[in-house]
């Protein structure tokens, strides 16, 4: 169940990792202010998703705080692009 659980966890991490590399791409070649956004998000995301690996790997160390974080300031970041660009 472990081994599983720490599949998961690097599948959503390489998945976080490649759509922010693509929206940030996306946003070099069409200059969008929302792509930033979102690319800026997903970097957070993609920390949160590195804590979760770390959580599964080291279970002594609890990252819960880290990962809450990370999640929260990419939400953040989503949020503010969007009320931003709706002005």
């Amino acid at each position: 169940m472990e081994t599983i659980s720490l599949v998961l966890a690097s599948l959503a991490l390489l998945t976080s990792l490649a759509c922010m590399v693509l929206l940030f791409r996306g946003y070099a070649a069409s200059g969008v202010r929302l792509l930033l956004w979102s690319a800026l998000c997903f970097v957070f995301l993609t920390g949160n998703n590195f804590f979760l690996v770390l959580d599964l790997i080291v279970p002594q160390i609890d990252f819960r705080p880290f990962r809450l974080t990370t999640a929260l300031l990419g939400v953040a970041f989503l949020l503010y692009g969007f009320i931003r660009e709706a002005e």
